[in-house]
Formats: structure tokens, sequence, C-alpha cells
């Protein structure tokens, strides 16, 4: 029986998540190149060594994993850079075998989760204009279960108006390590369908503002809510989070079960 994978442990979410080469930034997609794929894993090990100056042990321990773990890690990090590099290919960042820091972690209090909630402090205290909304998204539309969103669509706002958005995968991150993405990613404002207890208490202690049991067309959702007349539930539960199952995948959360003839509605469980 194969040794299960052990997960990483990654401070923050990279805040940029793709890097196309200029001369594919012509609008012509048609012959774009495959992306190379640098894991989020990946991502930190390059991080902590090559931009924190940090050694490889020093590295496998912010990472809680073992010294030769860190180097396999870093080694294929550095050759799918420098394949990125010399071949002129896009570069995307995804998946990986990971979880969140939690705030727990010793190094993290003391050094790099402090770094940044007081660069968020000082975002916000200088009177940044930029308004960040993050929904729970598929296919275009808002995503109904908050704990098993693969993806979220992020929009940024100034005086009103969108200016930008992009979509960015969870990892399938389970309920309280969404949050922790949510709030890496600086989000301050969620818009989702169905959400429980625990992942609303995660969001308020991060400071994002919850717009639940919203259903529909997910950039339809974000002008209606910028135009103050979004429809939303504001005391959205989801009890069958609470008698949820969970299995051993990164994150903590595993699959995800209803009783028979239970599903949620307007972010509501009903039978």
């Amino acid at each position: 029986m194969a040794r299960p994978t052990k997960c990483r442990m990654v401070c923050r979410f990279p805040q940029t998540l793709e890097f196309i080469p200029t001369r594919e930034m012509d609008g012509k997609k048609t012959n774009r190149k495959e992306p190379v794929i640098l894991t989020v894993d990946e991502f930190e090990a390059i991080r902590l060594i090559d931009k924190e100056n940090l050694s490889q042990e020093q590295c496998s321990q912010r990472m809680q994993i073992a010294r030769t773990t860190a180097q396999k890690i870093y080694d294929t990090a550095r050759r799918k850079l420098a394949d990125a590099l010399v071949n002129g290919l896009p570069l995307r960042i995804e998946g990986g075998e990971y979880r969140l820091c939690d705030g727990r972690n010793r190094f993290c209090v003391m050094e790099e989760c402090f770094k940044q909630e007081i660069y968020r402090i000082y975002q916000k205290a200088k009177g940044d204009s930029i308004m960040r909304i993050a929904v729970t998204y598929e296919d275009g539309q808002i995503f109904q279960h908050f704990g098993h969103t693969e993806q979220f669509k992020i929009y940024d706002v100034e005086d009103g108006k969108i200016i930008s958005s992009e979509v960015v995968s969870t990892n399938g991150q389970g309920h309280g390590a969404l949050a922790e993405v949510l709030h890496a990613l600086q989000a301050d404002t969620l818009i989702c369908g169905g959400i429980g207890g625990g992942a609303q208490a995660a969001l308020a202690s991060v400071g994002i503002r919850l717009y639940g049991g919203v259903q529909g067309d997910a950039d339809a959702a974000v002008e209606a809510l910028l135009a103050g007349n979004l429809a939303y539930v504001p005391d959205v539960q989801c009890s069958h989070h609470e008698g949820e199952h969970h299995g051993g995948n990164c994150g903590g959360h595993g699959g995800h079960h209803h009783g028979e003839g239970h599903e949620c509605r307007h972010g509501h469980c009903v039978d």
C-alpha cells in the first residue's frame, strides 16, 4: 500500500497565479502554448529558499516536511522555472499537496503571517479604494455549496465599477481553509449559496463580509451588489454542514453527504 503524501504547510496563497510571455499578449490566443504548471507547494519552496534566502533545512521546517522532501520539491520547481524561462512558456500556479497556515505555526506567527496582517491593516488604513469581491463559481454560476467550491471568481472593484476579474482554483480546500484562501487573496466580500455556521465564523474572523443564499449568474450578482439590489439571505445557513463526514484530504475536509430526500435550496437545507 502506497504511503500517503503528507500535506506541505504553505504560509500564504500566491497573489499572482499566471505569467504569460509578452509576445503572447497580443490578443492571439489560438497558438498559445500549454503552460508549465508550478504547484503551490513548489511555489512556497521557491519563495522560502530563493526569496527569503532560507536553507533547505529551514525550508523543510517551515513546510513541516522532511529535508529530503523539501529538496525534491525545490529541485522540481527550479526545473519547471527553467523550462518556462528558456522556452518562453506560460507559467501557471495551481494544485499540489498543501495546506494553508492557520496562524498557529510558530514560524508564521512570528514572521510571515504577522507581516501579511500588518500589510492588510496598512492597506485599509491608507484608504485603499479597491474592493475585492469573491464568488463561489462554477460554469458562470454561483456554486451552491461553499465548502465544496472548486473555484472562486475574484472581482476587483474601483469607484463602483469592475476593473478586473479572474478565476482562482481552491485546490479542494475545506470549509475553514477556504476562509484562509480568501483572506490570503485579500477578499473583502463573499457572495455564495449555502454556507454553514462554522464557515461563517471563519469568514467573520478575517473580516470578510458575507452575502449568502444567492443563486444565478455570478457576474450579474456582483453587478447587483454594486447597484445595491442584490437579493441575498442575511441569516443564511446550511445545517447539513454540522453532520457532514470528513475525510483525510489536505485541508481537513472530505466527502459531503446529504441524507436521503434532503437538498440545499436558497442557502437552506430542506426536505
